[in-house]
């Protein structure tokens, strides 16, 4: 029984167990090497984020909020300003 026998659980031969439980340090190369690998990636990725410009980033779209209704019942953009309303109502008399 070796330290790698549980690799026969998960489908290993006899032959890779017997190599392994004889070279363990083939499995913390592999280790070093996965780890290695997944560290790059991260790497690469956040370059490739850190250096995109500002048009290139995808903007979250955030939930609109509800409408308030007004004394008048719309929406803000709807609303004539006060102003505006007595020049039209004052061209409209003549």
């Amino acid at each position: 029984m070796g330290q790698f026998d549980w690799f026969s659980k998960i489908g290993a031969t006899p032959e890779a167990v017997a190599v392994l439980n004889d070279q363990p340090i083939l499995f913390t190369i592999l280790l070093v090497v996965l780890v290695a690998l997944i560290l790059q990636i991260v790497l690469i990725w956040y370059i490739h984020k850190a250096t995109m410009k500002p048009e290139q980033m995808v903007k979250k779209v955030k939930a609109a909020k509800p409408v308030k209704e007004r004394k008048n019942g719309k929406p803000p953009a709807m609303r004539v300003p006060r102003h505006f309303a007595v020049l039209v109502d004052a061209h409209a008399g003549s």
